[in-house]
């Protein structure tokens, strides 16, 4: 990949050799047009680093005022002092918790477990206040009202401001402009997550790179505009706030070199660690010396972790086939009136560790069998939706929209074939030809196939990206928790909202 020498046409072109802001007329070899990028008047009310702790100050003020003026339970002040350390505290745990630190993708999910912990903690240290301080021999319900309060106004001001930032984000209204350095396979791919992704904030407007590792391709609009010791000229020029270091042909001293010079910018740095696919949240970090020493430690998918998993999935997918009973029931009526047919689908699939099995779901489709014959997915695509003819009944298009077409997979759970959450099972045809073409796809198959997974809360359904489906597997695997098992059925309740084919 060679620089190119123009950037991306809708930027505000800037003659390089021009004068900016004091800078001396003669400067390096970098590109002869940069963009120029000005932070909105949204992005600065959005990223403004006190609007938290000030939303979080009003909405702890009304939970006050309201719990002091509880209808026919009003305390005065000399009886209530202690709710008045209430507001402080809950603000000191959400500091400390890391809840007024910017995130590149916060979701209304990560808040919510901080949030209920800090207010919860901070009224029993008002109960506690109130018993062995104040003196008070009997509790009120006024705590209680207190709590119930702040978990509303607190909860809603969060998710208002998400609402806000997320909509400013999509509209191209609230993204700090990036660079990258290093225009290899990573930064490339970095690139095109970015852009693809504008709620993550982030705005790549350029490469830094002296020699671009080949086989990275090019993302449109987004050129090479220089060397990472050209980083003064070009962070000026484009108006950088943010820099991710990714991989390059730059000796480490030379980008730790970097990684000073951006603080010194004021320019905040993030980083693509080496091995970063064998890292996970489990990592440890203990000092050998003056030498940081990161201590991997990978999830066991045949361990005591994912057997006690397994038993929740059973559980779980008992409860469900009984909530959803008599559903499935109307639903396998309308089946069998829609048109001659089976009313369960079985189709080969692949799970774990290669073992083939029987995946059912409700028949959207007339005879004969759905899956077209000789399809083969578009280049890069998982296969999905409607395959070939569209031979969908009307209930059909109902079940697929609705995904209501894979409930009896809860059967499949039941048998221990699959997991309520985990990676999609593909077909054994395709898999032969994804595990030749697609690196780490085979990783997926150490864990058992999901009904829903990480990579289908985030879109991909359907015939799109094998490659993405495959990261956001592996990720899952990696990085498995019970927690995330719960965190990834709470947001599936929200993308099943979405039509799907």
């Amino acid at each position: 990949m060679s620089r190119i020498e123009f950037s991306s046409q809708t930027a505000e072109a800037v003659p390089l050799h021009a004068p900016v802001g004091g800078l001396p007329a003669a400067a390096p070899d970098l590109p002869v047009l940069l963009p120029r990028h000005q932070p909105s008047t949204v992005r600065r009310i959005v990223q403004w680093r006190f609007l938290r702790p000030l939303l979080d100050t009003f909405g702890l003020a009304i939970a006050l005022l309201v719990a002091f003026r509880w209808p026919h339970e009003a305390v005065s002040l000399a009886d209530g002092w202690p709710l008045l350390l209430f507001p402080p505290l809950v603000m000191l745990l959400l500091l400390v918790r890391g809840m007024y630190e910017r995130r590149l993708r916060p979701t209304i999910l990560d808040g919510v477990v901080p949030i209920a912990g800090s207010v919860s903690i901070s009224a029993m240290f008002v109960v506690v206040l109130q018993i062995y301080v104040a003196g008070t021999t009997t509790v009120s319900s006024v705590p209680a009202h207190l709590w119930a309060v702040a978990m509303v106004t607190l909860g809603g001001g969060r998710v208002a401001l998400l609402g806000v930032q997320r909509i400013a984000r999509v509209r191209g209204l609230d993204g700090a402009p990036t660079l990258i350095v290093g225009a290899g396979q990573v930064g490339m791919r970095l690139a095109r997550r970015l852009e693809a992704n504008p709620e993550y904030g982030l705005t790549p407007v350029g490469f830094l790179d002296a020699d671009p590792l080949q086989g990275g391709g090019e993302v449109p609009g987004i050129p090479v505009l220089g060397s990472p010791d050209e980083l003064d000229w070009v962070a000026q020029l484009t108006g950088a706030e943010h820099v991710v270091i990714a991989f390059s042909s730059e000796p480490d001293e030379r980008l730790v070199d970097l990684v000073r010079r951006c603080e010194a910018l004021g320019l905040e740095v993030s980083l693509v660690p080496r091995l970063f696919e064998s890292l996970n949240h489990r990592a440890t970090y203990e000092p050998l010396g003056g030498t940081p020493l990161m201590g991997l430690r990978s999830v066991h998918p045949k361990g005591w972790q994912f057997a006690f998993k397994h038993g929740f999935d059973r559980l779980g997918a008992a409860l469900l086939i009984l909530a959803f009973g008599p559903l499935m029931a109307t639903i396998a009526l309308l089946v069998r009136l829609s048109s001659p047919g089976p009313i369960i689908f079985r189709q080969r699939r692949v799970g774990r560790d290669g073992t083939v099995f029987d995946l059912y779901k409700f028949r959207s489709m007339r005879p004969p069998d759905p899956a077209a014959e000789g399809f083969q997915p578009g280049a890069g695509s998982a296969p999905g939706g409607v395959e070939g003819i569209d031979r969908r009944t009307w209930i059909g298009r109902l079940l697929r929209r609705t995904s209501l077409d894979e409930l009896p997979q809860f059967f499949n759970v039941l048998r221990g074939d699959m997991s309520l959450v985990g990676p999609r099972p593909e077909r054994p045809e395709f898999v032969e030809l994804f595990e030749s073409d697609i690196r780490r796809y085979g990783d997926r198959h150490r864990v058992k196939s999901g009904v829903t997974g990480w990579a289908q809360v985030h879109g991909l359904r359907g015939q799109t990206s094998l490659s993405d489906r495959v990261e956001w597997d592996n990720y899952y695997i990696e990085h498995w928790t019970l927690g995330l098992d719960l965190k990834i059925l709470a947001m599936t309740m929200l993308e099943v909202l979405r039509p799907a084919e």
